[in-house]
């Protein structure tokens, strides 16, 4: 077992064989695989079993209390796991949540940059980079002519096997002119005709500068 979870992980193991593993480092020199067994049968299932208060696990499992401590650290190590990914890798579904992302991730970008939101198919944050765009900005950090951007941001979305972005350019805080608006509409032309072969959605193309936030999909410019 030990050598099936080390190759291929969790997954290789029955959820029987996962509470027999974790079992044997409380319970040294015994086969734990009856007491596995059983506890399932008695809790209804593994996930019951590790949520189960210590005060259950002794009374209706006959564990220890060291041993019904010691199942209580998966549900714990998972709890804290949820927080980091929930922190890292929060879902950005809705306009509140974006902003709210924004406020934070965007705390001291540079004018100028262009930044990709890479999302999932449930709009979970796997990546936000800043990508080079293989030229001089123009005025106003706009983008070059020469496609240049939008193949590299396909390529880094298909190695993040994302199926959806949020395009953000930084822009200095003051009204955004026209000709900006115009150019980063260019941009986006390019990347909806780079996603679309490749199942990719843009969502949207914002451009942020200090206040001031404009959506090119709420201007129909998308």
């Amino acid at each position: 077992m030990r050598e099936r979870l080390l190759l291929h992980g969790g997954a290789a193991l029955a959820d029987y064989e996962v509470l027999e593993m974790l079992l044997f480092l409380g319970i040294a020199r015994r086969d734990t695989k009856p007491l596995a067994k059983a506890l399932i049968n008695s809790f209804g299932s593994l996930a019951a079993v590790l949520s189960a208060s210590p005060e259950a696990l002794q009374r209706q499992g006959g564990l220890t209390p060291e041993c019904a401590s010691l199942l209580r650290l998966p549900e714990a190590a998972g709890r804290l796991l949820s927080k980091a990914e929930a922190r890292d890798h929060p879902i950005l579904n809705n306009w509140e949540r974006l902003h709210g992302y924004f406020e934070s991730a965007l705390t001291g970008a540079i004018a100028g940059q262009l930044r990709v939101l890479f999302l999932d198919n449930r709009n979970r944050l796997l990546a936000d980079q800043a990508v080079a765009e293989g030229g001089e900005a123009g005025p106003g950090g706009t983008a070059p002519e020469d496609g240049g951007a939008a193949r590299s941001i396909m390529r880094n979305a298909l190695g993040l096997h994302a199926t959806a972005l949020v395009v953000v350019r930084i822009v200095p805080p003051r009204a955004i002119a026209k000709a900006v608006l115009e150019r980063e509409a260019a941009l986006s032309r390019q990347l909806s005709r780079a996603a679309a072969p490749l199942a990719i959605i843009v969502h949207d193309h914002m451009l942020i500068g200090g206040e001031n936030w404009v959506s090119l999909k709420q201007k129909g410019l998308l």
